[in-house]
């Protein structure tokens, strides 16, 4: 691959790497793409077993993305639904403001929907900052999982020039 593949490759791997914090683009799915990609076009053994590491390291942090964050809710009695009212209200609030909207939406919709279950404020906010760090673990997770995903392609590409 041309030093000009390499460099668009990388670029499409920061915009993921960005993507996974700031949840616009599939942050994850860009950066596995990318490097699968760069993969197809360099061929070779070094570029599969690169993209096989990267994919490992990808779905690994899948997994655990989902796992990890979950059984900790479950635990703090976090319950789906409220979780559910939370994600919708995320989507409406990243629509009504713009990137931060998501947060704040998130937020506000596990708060209003513990609040109105259980009718308990203490319970409702400890509800809410349990559900933050489980999304803020996903993240942290996936993001790590990127990272190295994008090592990885960063040793392949050195190996293959």
């Amino acid at each position: 691959m041309s030093a000009a593949g390499i460099v668009l490759v990388g670029l499409v791997i920061a915009v993921g790497l960005v993507g996974i914090l700031v949840p616009i683009l599939p942050g994850g799915i860009l950066v596995i793409a990318a490097i699968g990609v760069w993969a197809f076009v360099e061929g070779g053994a070094v570029a599969w077993v690169t993209f096989g590491i990267a994919a490992a390291c990808f779905a690994a942090a899948a997994v655990v993305k989902y796992v990890w964050p979950a059984r900790r809710m479950r635990d703090a009695q976090v319950r789906t639904s409220v979780l559910v009212v939370g994600a919708l209200a995320g989507i409406v609030g990243f629509f009504v403001i713009p990137v931060v909207g998501l947060v704040i939406g998130f937020v506000g919709g596990v708060f209003g929907a513990e609040l109105v279950s259980r009718g308990d404020l203490r319970r409702a906010w400890a509800s809410t900052v349990h559900a933050v760090k489980g999304v803020a673990l996903s993240v942290g997770v996936e993001l790590t999982g990127a990272l190295l995903a994008t090592v990885a392609w960063a040793v392949g590409v050195y190996l293959t020039v």
